[in-house]
């Protein structure tokens, strides 16, 4: 199994990078479950789209992003977003 973590706080500007990186990864990975912490990242909008686009990216790839460790905010806004099934926790 692979794992990655975020740490914030994630910028707009950041998404391009964070995900040509997370990519290079999967990539390597191959198809399958990839574990993302995201202890301790801020709970907001940017976050929630870095984490969409990133299981976006990983669904292309054959897998998917599973999240660990998020915060109650986090989860809260996640599903006020209607991503809670798109962005599922561990």
């Amino acid at each position: 199994m692979v794992a990655f973590a975020i740490r914030g706080p994630i910028a707009r500007d950041d998404l391009p990078g964070l995900c040509d990186r997370v990519c290079t990864l999967l990539r390597a990975h191959g198809p399958g479950v990839v574990d993302c912490d995201v202890w301790g990242v801020r709970s907001d909008a940017v976050t929630v789209d870095a984490l969409a686009r990133l299981q976006l990216a990983a669904r292309r790839l054959g897998c998917r992003v599973r999240l660990c460790h998020a915060s109650d905010d986090l989860v809260e806004l996640v599903a006020f977003m209607g991503l809670d099934d798109v962005l599922t926790e561990r």
